[in-house]
């Protein structure tokens, strides 16, 4: 009898993983990777465009990048964006999400001088995609400013919303006819907390305490008034606009109230104060970290708070404005409010939430020192949103991992890494999120930030060292591809070759 029962139970777990593995993602969900223009378009000066916020810093201080180099020439889109269509072609893509140089468009940042050139190379780019029918969702805004826009004060100038929505308001007229995805602003914690709280990313500001909530207050505002532009007079029956935040997992370390209540600060600190006037049934800036944040400039002996303020006019317009939400995801931590505490400059936003944060030593790590494979971390993420914000339509518009140039195209670890993540959206879709897509990051090796080319990301290798920027397709291409071809995670899938070739039936 015993015997019987270890036979039917081995019979049940040979069933639930065969399903398990046979799982299908829907016929209509979309498949893509995601760039991002100072990454991989070159021509930093090319045709008329004007200076950006990194041109300038790498430009100016080349020792703040890690082998103090620039996007001057990247992977050369500017020269190469067939070669790049017919990559997507290659994985059979069903979209492709990109962003546009602001700059590259508007020389001055300002409407009144439109660069032709520029429009043009945007123009070839979308029509090379729309005539594979592939889908260009398109990034406004991913990090690139224009220096002369971050000269009169960037995102801490009241006016920025409507510099945004000027500039909103020529790329919708430009482009909207073939483009119906759009995406206002891409990880606002990056730019708000990192540009202007901290000096890790461009423009380098370390206005600490001030410059992170300011940012917020007018990236929010700025995103809700290009969305009601596109909605009133863009989107027709079938466009639509929304806004992509970096979520990370965070977990508490502890179920203490302690680091519960650490782990909603790091929350509303990371994304909730960027996500919560939109998504959110109150509106405004999150409860607790405005209570935090007022209490300690009222300690630290300011005037007011250091979190600004919005008008009841402001928090109805902004509440709502949005279609989907998009999750950039990568890995996640844990989070305490007794353990691992680092002083913070005061005042800061870290120092404002002060909290602590720690990894498990068993996670694998990538080449990027913060990216560490925690299990699970984007199922937890999606269900959170799903939760949190009466579960809206949702694209995950970046998801990735990191090798050394070393490793060469044979990355099983990315391989890996891919494999699990797209398992938790299978678990997602099955749980009821509303999960319309999934973009990798990266088509290709890029400029990776303040980690310049040290670190890479690509499903495609990029040969800086050839004039013509080889692009070739690592392992993990092959699996994504079989991936986006069958709809089917296959764990057991390797590529007979590495020679990509073109399905011309996709």
């Amino acid at each position: 009898m015993k015997w019987l029962v270890f036979i039917c139970l081995l019979a049940i777990g040979s069933n639930a993983f065969t399903t398990r593995q046979q799982r299908k993602f829907p016929d209509d969900f979309i498949f893509g990777t995601a760039t991002a223009s100072y990454q991989i378009e070159g021509g930093w000066d090319a045709d008329g465009k004007g200076e950006n916020i990194w041109d300038r810093m790498t430009h100016t201080n080349p020792t703040v990048i890690k082998d103090q180099s620039n996007g001057d020439i990247a992977a050369d889109t500017y020269n190469n964006y067939k070669r790049d269509v017919e990559m997507m072609r290659e994985l059979g893509l069903d979209a492709y999400r990109f962003s546009l140089s602001w700059p590259r468009i508007l020389p001055d940042g300002f409407s009144n001088r439109i660069n032709d050139a520029g429009v043009q190379f945007y123009n070839n780019y979308i029509d090379e995609m729309v005539k594979y029918n592939i889908k260009p969702m398109i990034t406004l805004y991913h990090w690139d400013l224009p220096q002369k826009l971050q000269d009169l004060g960037g995102f801490l100038n009241p006016l920025f919303p409507q510099w945004f929505e000027d500039y909103s308001r020529v790329v919708f007229d430009l482009f909207g006819d073939r483009v119906k995805y759009w995406i206002t602003f891409n990880e606002p914690r990056e730019v708000c907390y990192q540009g202007y709280d901290t000096v890790t990313m461009a423009p380098m500001l370390n206005a600490t305490g001030i410059g992170a909530y300011l940012c917020a207050k007018h990236l929010v505002l700025a995103h809700a008034n290009a969305y009601h532009l596109y909605k009133k007079e863009f989107a027709g029956d079938d466009g639509v606009c929304g806004i992509t935040y970096s979520v990370g997992w965070s977990e508490p370390l502890t179920d203490s109230k302690e680091d519960e209540f650490a782990t909603e600060l790091m929350r509303q600190a990371d994304w909730g104060i960027y996500s919560e006037p939109i998504f959110s049934e109150s509106g405004g800036f999150p409860k607790e970290l405005t209570e935090v944040v007022n209490q300690k400039s009222i300690e630290q002996g300011y005037s007011k708070s250091r979190m600004p303020e919005f008008t009841q006019e402001e928090i109805e317009f902004m509440r709502g404005a949005y279609d989907f939400f998009g999750i950039n995801h990568y890995t996640g931590v844990y989070v305490s409010g007794t353990e691992n505490l680092q002083e913070h400059p005061v005042p800061s936003m870290h120092d404002d939430i002060n909290v602590g944060t720690s990894v498990s030593s068993d996670w694998p790590a990538a080449a990027s020192v913060w990216l560490k494979q925690m299990p699970d971390s984007l199922l937890n993420v999606l269900l959170l949103i799903k939760e949190k914000y009466n579960n809206p339509v949702i694209y995950i518009t970046e998801n990735g991992w990191s090798t050394r140039l070393e490793a060469g195209l044979v990355d099983d670890d990315r391989v890996r890494y891919y494999r699990a993540a797209l398992e938790n959206v299978l678990d997602a879709l099955d749980a009821g999120v509303n999960l319309k897509g999934y973009m990798a990051w990266s088509l290709m090796d890029n400029f990776e930030w303040m980690q310049g080319y040290t670190e890479r990301f690509g499903l495609y290798e990029v040969d800086f060292e050839d004039p013509a920027r080889t692009r070739t397709p690592r392992k993990s291409a092959f699996v994504y591809k079989e991936v986006v071809r069958t709809r089917v995670v296959d764990h057991e899938y390797e590529p007979s070759s590495m020679t990509m070739t073109i399905d011309e039936g996709k």
